[in-house]
């Protein structure tokens, strides 16, 4: 007996963008067929465009999207900063259009130098963002301005690899300010909350392939999680990730939603034995194993070793995971 498909279990799929979908202005392959006529709305990290010009983009892809099914960090950003300050705050913007918009629209007011004293800053990506706009904001935030981010992703996947992403931006103010902002996109709950709010679902599955955003998010929330390898992180790295980070369903694409949910989850297989001494990790293949299986046995091995412990795990003898390969 096979259980049902993986995707039947939910009533809405929150699906990240950047290396989920598309990576800069390419789809993912397979990626359209994967998600046509399911439940999905697309969440994405990235602030610098509003959700009309995302949906544009999404059907010049294929996808079938609406501005109503894109939902932004920037929209949860200003209104996770719109409850910490009070109408008519003066909040100085260090991000895109779209993000000043998101402010305006929230009843604040957008700035652009700490001489026009903020009462906050609000920061999310924008590839114009510099020296000048970092310095203005460090100034308001070492003189007490909230501080919201909309998200801290390092690295933004683009067609020519992993360029700077907002996150980057945010660990210089870090460094400038001894502070840390609040964080409405993932791995913090107020977008994904947002997102399964206007989808109205009471069981949503978040879809991403990053694990300190994705994944840990949809932990954040209590929502089980869906991790493809089409974008910034890789088994290897899924194998030394704390709980935390750890997804429920792993695929190497987004077609693994319509196929058996049994068939994504870690745990052990049958063809495949793997077991950890020390911080050393051991693969065995039996007769007619499939490489794409060898991640699955050891997925599930490496979660039996302490936290503490999985950053050290390699493979024994250095040999090359199966599993790359399969997934490419």
């Amino acid at each position: 007996m096979t259980s049902r498909p993986l995707v039947a279990r939910y009533d809405a799929l929150l699906v990240d963008l950047d290396g989920t979908v598309y990576a800069g202005r390419n789809a993912i392959p397979g990626a359209k067929e994967a998600l046509d006529g399911l439940p999905a709305w697309f969440v994405t990290n990235n602030a610098s465009r509003p959700p009309s010009d995302v949906a544009e983009q999404l059907r010049s892809l294929g996808f079938a999207a609406t501005e109503e099914s894109v939902v932004t960090s920037a929209q949860a950003g200003a209104a996770l900063l719109s409850t910490l300050v009070p109408e008519g705050a003066r909040v100085l913007v260090v991000g895109a259009p779209a993000l000043r918009d998101e402010v305006l629209s929230r009843g604040m007011v957008p700035v652009d130098s700490f001489d026009d004293g903020p009462a906050a800053v609000i920061q999310g990506h924008d590839p114009q963002t510099g020296w000048a706009q970092l310095a203005e904001a460090t100034l308001a935030i070492r003189a007490g301005a909230v501080w919201v981010a909309c998200n801290i992703d390092a690295t933004l996947p683009s067609e020519r690899g992993l360029l700077a992403g907002n996150g980057a931006m945010v660990a210089a103010l870090e460094c400038s300010t001894g502070r840390s902002p609040q964080v409405a996109g993932k791995p913090g709950a107020p977008l994904l909350h947002d997102a399964a709010r206007k989808a109205g679902s009471a069981r949503p599955l978040v879809v991403g392939d990053r694990l300190d955003t994705d994944i840990e998010g949809g932990h954040t929330v209590g929502a089980d999680t869906f991790m493809v390898l089409t974008g910034v992180n890789t088994v290897d790295d899924l194998l030394r990730a704390p709980d935390r980070m750890q997804p429920t369903f792993v695929a190497p694409t987004l077609a693994g939603l319509r196929g058996d949910a049994e068939a994504s989850r870690p745990g052990p297989r049958s063809a495949w034995t793997a077991t950890v001494d020390g911080d050393v990790l051991h693969l065995a293949s039996g007769p007619a194993a499939e490489p794409g299986d060898a991640m699955y046995a050891a997925i599930a091995a490496a979660r039996r070793v302490p936290e503490a412990d999985r950053v050290r795990l390699e493979l024994a003898d250095g040999a090359p995971a199966p599993w790359r390969a399969a997934v490419g």
